[in-house]
């Protein structure tokens, strides 16, 4: 395992045991509203600080994007840690048990190191560019699928921007028509992580942050898959507009998105 890989490790399984043991207790959370629909709680920014403090203990000169606690510029700019400490805040607070600890290391643009672990499940999606993509050790590839037919397709619905539902239903819609069923399970990094795992043979959302899809973004792709925005184009992070899966499949869901969507949404 690279040396950094093993920190994003030693970092999300640490902020497993915090967030784990806070369910085991029953722990009373602290939320505070960061905007409409949008939460954070004391066991988020737990869980965040000892991930900042595992890495940092490593590589004290590396910046940090992390959700909660915003951007921290090292004196080593070219190496960034990209944190979710908690994505699927809403399932966490809520007791559904679905809900993970994404971390990436973005070298100079580009992601190197990826982890996505879900300590429910105990499940450790790891990833290194040009090294593949490990489920638990183990080798994970997306499913390779020649079309849309009966698959099993993935999405997030944009709870922040609600004016572009009437689009983008067309495009569930659309979608529903082919796959066998299409779920909403509320954690983006997990999602990605699943279409790596083949346990999805797509996933298409809209409005994510960087540290939403980073990790997963890395997965896909060391999995064989691939990953664009609404357009077919690589501006997902800057627009927030995501789709991912095997080629084909990727290729045959953006065909379909690009008539049934505002020009807003293909940039």
């Amino acid at each position: 395992m690279h040396p950094m890989l093993n920190i994003a490790v030693r970092a999300a399984r640490a902020a497993g045991k915090v967030i784990m043991k806070s369910v085991a207790q029953g722990e009373q959370l602290t939320i505070e509203g960061k905007g409409q629909h949008d939460f954070v709680t004391n066991v988020d920014r737990a869980a965040e600080s000892i991930i900042i403090d595992t890495i940092r203990k490593s590589y004290p000169r590396h910046s940090i994007l992390a959700e909660e606690s915003g951007e921290q510029v090292g004196s080593d700019s070219d190496y960034q840690w990209v944190i979710d400490p908690i994505d699927g805040t809403s399932n966490f607070m809520r007791g559904i048990p679905h809900f993970c600890i994404s971390i990436a290391l973005v070298v100079k643009g580009q992601a190197q190191q990826a982890v996505v672990f879900d300590p429910v499940r105990d499940e450790l999606f790891t990833a290194t560019r040009g090294g593949g993509a490990q489920l638990n050790g183990y080798r994970i590839r997306v499913r390779k699928l020649k079309d849309l037919e009966a698959t099993l397709l993935a999405t997030g619905f944009p709870f922040k921007m609600k004016h572009i539902m009437p689009e983008y239903q067309a495009v569930f819609n659309k979608f529903f028509e082919q796959a066998a069923d299409i779920r909403r399970m509320g954690s983006a990094a997990l999602d990605l992580a699943y279409v790596a795992a083949g346990r999805y043979d797509g996933y298409w959302e809209a409005g994510l942050k960087q540290w939403d899809m980073a990790a997963g973004d890395l997965l896909v792709r060391e999995a064989g898959g691939m990953v664009t925005d609404f357009s077919g184009g690589m501006n997902h992070y800057q627009s927030g507009n995501i789709v991912a899966a095997s080629p084909k499949a990727l290729q045959a869901m953006v065909t379909q998105m690009r008539p049934l969507l505002p020009a807003s949404l293909l940039k």
